[in-house]
């Protein structure tokens, strides 16, 4: 079947394990749908004629250049990237021996060396250590001469005579259609650059959220006193308006059924400038117990995803209340560049933040400015990067601090 280059077609794809349907022009290639369309930015882009071999990803469990590949050539084909090789937390073999062996420096040709030792190793083929230096050559590297890659590799044969394990990072993952959401069990996402919302008849929209498979991110366990009656901070929890101006930056916009909301929300960290537009599921609401339990989902124009899963909880202690925020925060894209440390550090930050609102819209009580949730749709607290970003760096300091008694007193 022939098309013109601009013409746009459907393309299914399996990406690290995870479904997705993407509508592409005919002219672009496997590498920039991954990049610029899923966010997978492991798969890095050298000469663009084939030759560097650093954007090599898995097709059909066989080594290919991402660059030469049109994307809708491969409708149907299974593709696994750098990032479906491992987990921070449960690297591949290949992985933990570039590590061991330090077989980087600048990094740019990591993935596309790791993608290509995979399918070397795959099969379990007797591969003897005098024919790496040839095997390994379809990638180049600048800076490392070699010999560290050709070692790591070789460590992985010797260990793995019967072929190496499989991909380790495989699965339900969210994955950024650049502002509309292709991960399992969640579609529709608006674009947050403002575009067109959701065609009409998704239900992408009323789908429960899935969390995605591996280790969160960050996780966040915020413990705060308010001064004010348990009635009242439980009145701000569940009235879904005012919690959503008790976020920072947050701005709910639109009611969906099954207690389900849409909303946007806008995060600066210093000169990292995001804008999220995105679901929220309340899954428990608990006035018994006071505890109220909510899933959210947002996309950034740039490929940026997070999920949380959070849990909030009010007690009544003395005269006031201890106001508990529990999440889990998972990110994807750019956003997950973040170690998990600075990732944890912001994230309780804003918790934070987001127990002080709650703080003074209960102390403020119903009928106030601060209570008075459907006055306004734009967001009553703000983020404040440098407040935040002066909070992180303390914490850090202090860690370092703890860090360096601790090494002393050993």
């Amino acid at each position: 079947m022939s098309s013109a280059a601009r013409e746009s077609l459907d393309v299914r794809l399996t990406v690290n394990g995870n479904p997705v349907t993407l509508t592409v022009p005919a002219r672009v290639t496997l590498a920039d749908t991954l990049r610029d369309r899923l966010g997978l930015t492991g798969t890095h882009l050298g000469c663009e004629h084939g030759v560097c071999g650093m954007c090599t990803v898995l097709v059909d469990g066989d080594a290919a250049r991402s660059c030469l590949l049109f994307a809708v050539q491969l409708d149907g084909a299974e593709i696994v990237t750098v990032e479906g090789l491992g987990r921070p937390d449960a690297q591949h073999p290949l992985q933990e021996a570039f590590s061991r062996h330090h077989a980087l420096q600048c990094g740019f040709c990591t993935p596309g060396f790791l993608m290509s030792s995979y399918d070397l190793l795959a099969d379990g083929t007797d591969i003897e250590p005098a024919s790496l230096p040839a095997e390994l050559s379809g990638v180049l590297c600048r800076c490392t001469g070699y010999r560290n890659i050709i070692a790591a590799v070789a460590d992985v044969a010797d260990a793995h005579p019967d072929g190496i394990p499989g991909p380790r990072n495989c699965g339900a993952h969210a994955l950024a259609d650049r502002g509309r959401a292709v991960s399992p069990g969640i579609g529709g996402v608006p674009p947050a650059d403002g575009g067109d919302a959701a065609p009409a008849g998704d239900t992408g929209a009323h789908e429960d959220i899935r969390l995605p498979a591996g280790r969160p991110a960050a996780t966040v366990d915020v413990a705060s006193q308010v001064a004010a009656p348990l009635a009242e901070v439980w009145r701000v929890l569940d009235d879904v308006d005012l919690l959503a101006r008790c976020l920072p930056g947050a701005e709910l916009t639109e009611r969906l059924p099954g207690d389900r909301y849409r909303g946007r929300a806008r995060v600066a960290v210093g000169p990292i400038r995001l804008s999220f537009a995105g679901f929220a599921q309340v899954t428990e609401r608990d006035p018994g117990a006071h505890r109220l339990h909510v899933l959210a989902h947002g996309t950034d124009a740039g490929g940026a995803q997070t999920h949380a899963d959070i849990r909030l909880t009010a007690e009544a202690v003395g005269e006031g209340t201890t106001l508990r925020a529990q999440a889990d925060v998972y990110l994807a894209g750019r956003i997950a560049q973040f170690g998990r440390a600075l990732a944890g550090d912001v994230s309780r930050r804003l918790f934070e933040q987001f127990a002080e609102a709650v703080a003074a819209a209960a102390i403020a009580g119903p009928g106030s400015d601060t209570g008075a949730s459907h006055a306004s749709s734009r967001p009553a607290v703000a983020v404040r990067p440098m407040r935040l970003m002066g909070a992180v760096a303390a914490a850090r300091l202090r860690a370092l601090v703890r860090h360096v008694r601790s090494a002393v007193g050993r």
